[in-house]
Parts: C-alpha cells; sequence; structure tokens
C-alpha cells in the first residue's frame, strides 16, 4: 500500500465507521448515505433575520454516488444550502424555530444535482433542527 493510499484509509476510517453506524441504525441497508451536521440556516420574515436554525442532514445517495465520492463535495452542498437559505429562506408560517423540510429537501437536491450529477442524491432527511432562539413563535 502507498503512504498516499495509507493516509486517505486512515483519515477515511473514523468517517466510513461512523457512516456504517448510522446506516444500521436509521437508514435502509441497501442505501448508502453521507451525514452533514451543523448548517447554520436563516429565518428571513419580513425583510429581517429572526433567528438561525441549525441543521443536521442526512443524504440518501442514489446511482453510483458513494460517501466516499461524496464527502469532497459536502464543502460546495453547505455553501449551495446556506446561499438557497438567504435567496429563499426556508421559512416555516408562523414559526421561526424550525425550517421547512419540504422546501430544504427539494433545494438540496436541486444543487446536489448541478454538483455531483443527477441522481446523486434521491432523499434528503432532516435529522435535527436547534434554534438558536426558542422563542420566535409569531402570533398572527
Amino acid at each position: 500500500m502507498r503512504r498516499r493510499d495509507l493516509i486517505a484509509a486512515t483519515v477515511a476510517a473514523p468517517t466510513l465507521v461512523a457512516a456504517s453506524r448510522v446506516r444500521a441504525e436509521d437508514a435502509p441497508a441497501s442505501g448508502a448515505s453521507l451525514g452533514i451536521a451543523g448548517v447554520g440556516l436563516p429565518i428571513i420574515s419580513g425583510g429581517r433575520i429572526r433567528n438561525y436554525v441549525f441543521v443536521s442532514l442526512r443524504l440518501h445517495l442514489g446511482g453510483s454516488a458513494t460517501p466516499e465520492s461524496m464527502r469532497p463535495k459536502e464543502a460546495y452542498l453547505r455553501d449551495a444550502l446556506v446561499r438557497a437559505g438567504h435567496r429563499t429562506p426556508f421559512v416555516v408560517e408562523n414559526d421561526w424555530t424550525r425550517v421547512d423540510p419540504a422546501a430544504l429537501s427539494a433545494s438540496v437536491i436541486r444543487s446536489a444535482a448541478a454538483i455531483a450529477g443527477r441522481g446523486s442524491v434521491t432523499r434528503v432527511e432532516i435529522i435535527s433542527q436547534a434554534p438558536r432562539r426558542r422563542t420566535g413563535v409569531r402570533s398572527g
């Protein structure tokens, strides 16, 4: 084994172990997945930032996409998600403490098609949502 391969295997090993644990517990056994943790998305209402919600996602991969092939593209996916969150916020009406899962999922799948190829991400699962401010339910 060459030095470069050994370093790559050593760096990837914890990621693969963690990914396999996550897949075995929560995801279907047949599909591969990639976890993206701690993306801060703005909640914008009335032209003002009202809150930030930090989301952790699990991307279910399809086609020929593998966690190893998608890991280098994670930064681009994060960037696309944050940009989309500022352009068209994933706001749930009358609630500033969570994001709209359908809008977020559609945005990630669109971005992944442009970044990694069509069909590389088949489904997006929101693992957790943690609002910066716990209040913010707007009355009315």
